[in-house]
């Protein structure tokens, strides 16, 4: 069974919900302007309704669901336009982390991102995609982490999972999975050097490249 149909353990059910019910809209088991069915989430996941209600209104808040009354939760759409009001925020947001976590950064924090850096490069030398956005979705995180702020966390995590889900709908090109390679390496190094304004500007332009990606994919299917 794959591991977001799996019940969930009664710990922190309303966390372990939203982070699941994510998951399964980010990687398209509810597609856009799909309804999720209630009856069978609560089966699946083994929670209750209040958990799974509290769940969807938190992934309502993050602009993955619309709720209507009596007419329950529909996977939201995404539009070229919604990717130009996001991109920008999370750019800007993004910046900030590497500024921060640039002169609050520890020895081991920095050897834990070099050593998921050497394994994305290694699943995009294989050709491994899925293994490769999941090693790089953990960089970006352990950068945020590293910048020690509590806010930019909580606005950061508000957006991920819009980001997630827009990063989903584009077949990434080989040159532009390329790109973005040697976008990473060049975060790696303006970390390493404690370079805060260099690392920024990187990140800004890494979302900049991964918006325009995104758009591409989206004029595609239009």
């Amino acid at each position: 069974m794959n591991d977001t149909m799996a019940p969930i353990a009664r710990q922190s059910l309303h966390d372990a919900a939203t982070a699941r019910i994510r998951d399964m809209i980010v990687e398209g088991a509810y597609p856009p302007g799909s309804r999720l069915p209630e009856r069978i989430l609560c089966e699946t996941l083994g929670i209750s309704r209040t958990p799974l209600r509290e769940a969807l209104k938190v992934l309502a808040s993050e602009g993955l669901l619309e709720l209507s009354p009596n007419r329950g939760a529909r996977v939201a759409g995404l539009t070229a336009d919604d990717v130009d009001e996001l991109f920008p925020v999370m750019g800007a947001l993004e910046a900030l982390s590497g500024e921060l976590a640039c002169a609050r950064i520890t020895e081991t924090e920095l050897a834990e991102i070099r050593a998921l850096h050497y394994q994305m490069v290694l699943h995009h030398t294989r050709g491994e995609r899925e293994p490769y956005f999941e090693l790089n979705q953990q960089i970006h995180e352990k950068i945020l982490q590293a910048a020690r702020n509590p806010t930019l966390t909580a606005a950061y995590t508000n957006l991920a999972g819009r980001i997630r889900r827009a990063r989903y709908t584009a077949n990434i090109s080989v040159p532009r999975w390329a790109q973005a390679v040697a976008e990473h390496e060049e975060m790696l190094e303006a970390l390493a050097e404690r370079d805060g304004t260099q690392l920024a500007e990187i990140l800004k332009r890494h979302l900049h490249n991964k918006c325009e990606t995104v758009k591409a994919a989206l004029a595609a299917v239009e």
